[in-house]
């Protein structure tokens, strides 16, 4: 079976920089780790709140491995809106 991720946050707006960065970062550890290239998307009218999507995961335990150890290794959390976390959906075919 094929997963699909949708990681989604909104972003300091003063860290847009910093956010962009890690969030490349992150892209390029899961890629490396599961081969797997993750793509952002901006909310329209919305240019804060962003997501991440990984689609046809089909290992759903090396994926989250992967993109656990990548959020980590990125320093993403400091530059997200105060109070807010990235939020992991998972959806299956």
């Amino acid at each position: 079976m094929n997963y699909a991720y949708y990681v989604y946050y909104r972003v300091n707006p003063d860290h847009l920089l910093q956010c962009q960065e890690a969030c490349t970062a992150i892209l390029a550890a899961v890629y490396a780790a599961t081969g797997i290239q993750g793509r952002v998307l901006k909310k329209r009218k919305e240019p804060y709140l962003w997501m991440e999507v990984y689609e046809n995961v089909k290992s759903e335990a090396e994926f989250e491995w992967a993109l656990a150890e990548a959020v980590s290794n990125s320093q993403l959390q400091p530059h997200l809106q105060a109070g807010q976390n990235r939020h992991i959906e998972c959806f299956s075919e």
